[in-house]
């Protein structure tokens, strides 16, 4: 029997393994790909964890290096030795460029997100439109961050509308949780970096104050899995400015108070499944207090549904990632509008 192609799905943080991890078990339903799963980052730990929840175990383990240039040195290492048909990565450089400079094809989900913010002093948006170079195939979550591609003049036909995994990600870690989701208690998720919840924390704990029935949950950043999936799927709302927490509560149905950029999630705001709300204490007092009061308002934004993904992604990757490699036909891109879900 002839050995299938080799692909290794690149996670270098727990939220990418949250993402990659639907991608394997499709490909290895649909049998035509050898999934290959690779720990990286700084958080190799927390990548496994997220990657046992969806009963995987990656088959390597590379910690990244100091900066991208060592990263590189250590994936052409690895390459040297495993070449892979293809790569599938979601935001890391590093290992696109050593695949690249090997001509491996490089594969890119949730491709073409950006935020605008070329000149911040964080580099992820600097470093996504530079992957953008080097990437074969951009999978894109929206039709949105397809036309961000487009813009950057990416060709046209290298470009594929799949919808994001995290939706696929939610179902399937429901389908591992024991307990049925249930949302009949008042729980907040908070999720923002501890710079911001030093302001934002003290206006819930005044809520959970006038608000009896109210808890307050702190969601880590790093934490993902089936811990986070149970929490998000009881949650009455979360508060965040967390780019994948966004997303991953908007899969589990849960409306957002969205911390930080519109540009990051236009979708989401425009759909009304999440609101924008200044990073003042004051500001997210009214907005949580407007939620709570008045189910009717909540339950309309869970309503929306999620503009990120249908369920179905991870097998339009799966797909894809075939197709490049000359088994199979590409997949019919995602209908534009998913179906919305049912607030629980």
């Amino acid at each position: 029997m002839a050995l299938l192609p080799e692909v290794h799905l690149v996670a270098g943080t727990p939220a990418e393994a949250l993402r990659l991890a639907p991608v394997a078990q499709a490909m290895r339903e649909q049998g035509k790909l050898t999934p290959v799963l690779v720990a990286t980052g700084d958080d190799t730990d927390g990548v496994d964890r997220v990657l046992a929840a969806f009963g995987f175990t990656p088959a390597v383990t590379l910690p990244a290096g100091a900066d991208q240039s060592e990263t590189m040195r250590r994936f052409d290492d690895l390459w040297a030795s495993r070449t892979p048909a293809a790569v599938l990565v979601r935001d890391g450089l590093g290992q696109a460029l050593a695949a690249f400079w090997r001509r491996v094809p490089v594969v890119q989900i949730d491709a073409g997100r950006r935020s605008g913010e070329l000149g911040s002093a964080t580099p992820l948006e600097a470093q996504r439109r530079l992957l953008a170079q080097v990437v074969t195939v951009h999978l894109a979550a929206t039709p949105l961050t397809a036309m961000n591609l487009l813009d950057e003049r990416v060709v046209a036909g290298d470009v594929l509308l799949t919808g994001g995994t995290a939706q696929d990600a939610a179902q399937l870690l429901a389908a591992r949780t024991l307990a049925a989701p249930q949302r009949a208690g008042r729980t907040v998720v908070l999720g923002v970096p501890t710079e911001r919840a030093d302001a934002i924390a003290p206006a819930l704990r005044y809520l959970a104050g006038r608000h009896a029935d109210l808890e307050v949950v702190r969601a880590a950043g790093t934490a993902r899995g089936l811990e986070l999936a149970t929490l998000l799927a009881q949650a009455y709302l979360v508060v965040t400015d967390d780019e994948d927490l966004v997303e991953e509560a908007l899969a589990a149905y849960c409306p957002v108070l969205l911390i930080g950029s519109e540009a990051r999630h236009a979708e989401a705001l425009h759909a009304g499944s999440a609101r924008l709300v200044p990073p003042d204490p004051a500001a997210i007092t009214g907005e949580v207090a407007e939620l709570l009061e008045g189910r009717v308002r909540r339950d309309a934004m869970a309503l929306a549904g999620n503009p990120y993904g249908d369920g179905l992604a991870a097998y339009r990757v799966a797909q894809a990632t075939a197709a490049l490699l000359g088994h199979g036909q590409f997949p019919d891109p995602m209908p534009a509008t998913p179906t919305a879900g049912v607030a629980r």
